[in-house]
């Protein structure tokens, strides 16, 4: 090569020959292929009980590298599938698309797609982008731990709403199938051996009501280390607190009974067995879409932080 051909691509006063610029790639057309192997790993991820999100192009105008309808799946551990068209743009929608999974709340972001984002990833674009970043997730799963009168109106009624539910209990009179909704699961067996074989989803809901102090300690003895999304204990504060101290004789730590809700419930003053079942599941529901550490729902949880006190 010659010095008149390399001073070609020389930076001006800088004596560096930092080479021929890279080849600017045209946008990419919206490819309907793409987005089907984002369905069906959609649909797997739910068959699973996978946290993921779905991220989708809903506005574009100007040069953009993927039309509108392109769409990007993001799994909780990182992974992804399809592609929203690259570049730090993508990555930017990658990154809130896992905090969204963590919230379990939606987003809408817009891009502004400058020379910036143009000489950095190669892309000739121009234009602006906007796209929705939705949390998706299988009906969640609430293993209710005791089949008496507040387990079997728990269950119809978390039926009704929307959760898949498994009922638990080594009486066959009441973990009978004939008693619950079409397509509960109904487990007779003892609860502390069913548990021991049985590993939860880590985004499911654990409730324990069986029908004495000794089932439940069992029941929450092999729930407290479990890392799920909900345990709840029944019971009142002076019950709480024995089977606390008696868990934490045993050596399982206060961080692990901290993520218990115990006593469970919301306190609306429920007295029947279908109002403490409403408590339950409107807990249950406020846990759902992340209500519950706000302060007008804190403030009517009747989960006792004093049960840890010795």
């Amino acid at each position: 090569m010659t010095e008149s051909r390399r001073s070609k691509f020389r930076v001006p006063g800088s004596g560096v020959n930092p080479g021929p610029k890279p080849r600017a790639r045209r946008p990419k057309p919206y490819n309907p292929r793409v987005n089907q192997e984002v369905f069906t790993a959609l649909a797997e991820a739910l068959d699973h009980g996978e946290e993921v999100a779905l991220v989708t192009i809903t506005s574009s105008t100007g040069s953009t590298p993927q039309r509108v309808g392109a769409k990007m799946l993001v799994y909780a551990d990182g992974r992804t599938v399809g592609t929203i068209g690259g570049g730090c743009y993508e990555n930017d929608a990658f990154w809130k698309a896992r905090e969204a999974i963590k919230a379990r709340k939606p987003l809408n972001v817009k891009y502004e797609l400058n020379d910036d984002i143009a000489e950095e990833t190669g892309l000739v674009c121009g234009g602006q982008m906007e796209v929705f970043i939705e949390p998706v997730e299988a009906a969640p799963d609430v293993y209710i731990f005791g089949a008496g009168h507040v387990g079997y109106c728990l269950a119809r009624m978390a039926h009704d709403t929307g959760f898949k539910v498994h009922v638990i209990d080594d009486r066959e009179k009441f973990a009978s199938a004939e008693r619950f909704e079409p397509g509960t699961e109904v487990v007779v067996d003892d609860i502390p051996t069913w548990l021991q074989t049985h590993q939860l989803p880590a985004t499911s809901y654990a409730v324990v009501v069986t029908r004495g102090h000794k089932h439940d300690i069992d029941a929450l003895r092999a729930l407290a280390p479990s890392n799920l999304r909900y345990v709840g204990l029944i019971g009142s504060r002076a019950k709480v607190k024995r089977i606390y101290d008696a868990l934490r004789d045993e050596g399982v730590s206060p961080e692990m009974l901290s993520r218990v809700h115990a006593p469970i419930g919301l306190d609306i003053g429920a007295i029947t067995p279908q109002e403490i079942a409403v408590s339950i599941l409107a807990e249950l529901i406020a846990v759902k879409h992340g209500k519950l550490s706000e302060p007008n729902v804190a403030a009517v949880s009747m989960k006792w932080e004093g049960a840890l006190k010795k």
